[in-house]
């Protein structure tokens, strides 16, 4: 790992690699070209590299991926996301959604002639955020985390919608959370679902480090293709933060571990 693609800078002392998705992806892509040229230059060929569009949003791009022919020639596919550089043998799910209310609009003057939607859509959130979701062994907690508030139209007029975007950390499937939420919500607003992932359990290998992680990868859209695992450089901690950064040891770590990987993956297919 003597060069450094252009995307991303290196740190003055040269041991971190910053910049934008350095950690969530850049610096995963780099490792694993590096890991796969020194694959075929060790004569082994029957590797590929998959990159997806849109895994933070809607895995477009894994959904298209899925249904290409040559992923039912795949046995195993190592996904890569900042797991520093253990073994993740489980993800939680991801439920994607937004909650909408609507009011009456009036002048703010006179609020006794109107209703507030932002007002019912706060007390809707306090109650989600008083509500005990289920826990499971393995995977841990369910949590949920209010990512955005929209609504009103002016700051004189009572607001007649409003809206709440939220991401449900899932341990358990999506249905008892779903029943428990909309049980929560009432008929006091609308809920529109986003998307949604399951927790997966992930291939168990000796020799490395393993833990489950708590994010969500676009594995359960690429079932297509063969048993999943997850490895990748970088902590999760400094994804999406202002000074996202990977670790040049741990890049080069990274490409060590998905070479040994790979090795042994093909390993137990000859045998």
């Amino acid at each position: 790992m003597d060069t450094v693609p252009p995307f991303i800078a290196p740190s003055e002392d040269g041991e971190k690699i910053y910049g934008r998705g350095s950690c969530d992806a850049k610096g995963i892509i780099a490792a694993q070209i590096t890991a796969a040229e020194q694959l075929r230059k060790q004569g082994i060929e029957d590797i590929g590299l998959l990159y997806t569009v849109e895994e933070e949003r809607s895995s477009t791009g894994a959904k298209a991926a899925n249904e290409h022919p040559i992923a039912a020639k795949c046995e195993y596919m190592i996904n890569g996301e900042p797991t520093d550089n253990d073994l993740a043998i489980g993800s939680k799910g991801t439920f994607r959604l937004r909650i909408h209310t609507t009011g009456k609009a009036a002048h703010s003057a006179y609020p006794e002639e109107g209703e507030s939607a932002i007002e019912k859509l706060l007390d809707i959130l306090d109650d989600i955020r008083n509500t005990r979701f289920p826990t499971d062994d393995f995977f841990g907690e369910t949590t949920v985390n209010i990512g955005t508030i929209e609504g009103g139209v002016a700051l004189n007029v009572i607001p007649p919608t409003a809206e709440a975007g939220l991401a449900i950390r899932l341990t358990t499937p999506r249905e008892p959370i779903e029943k428990a939420l909309r049980s929560v919500v009432g008929d006091r607003a609308e809920i529109e679902v986003l998307s949604c992932s399951e927790p997966v359990k992930m291939l168990s290998i000796e020799g490395f480090t393993q833990k489950v992680v708590r994010f969500t990868t676009d594995i359960p859209y690429l079932t297509n293709w063969g048993q999943p695992l997850l490895l990748g450089p970088g902590s999760i901690l400094v994804a999406h933060t202002k000074d996202e950064f990977v670790l040049k040891k741990d890049l080069e770590m990274a490409v060590e571990l998905y070479i040994a990987l790979a090795n042994k993956l093909l390993s137990a297919l000859a045998d």
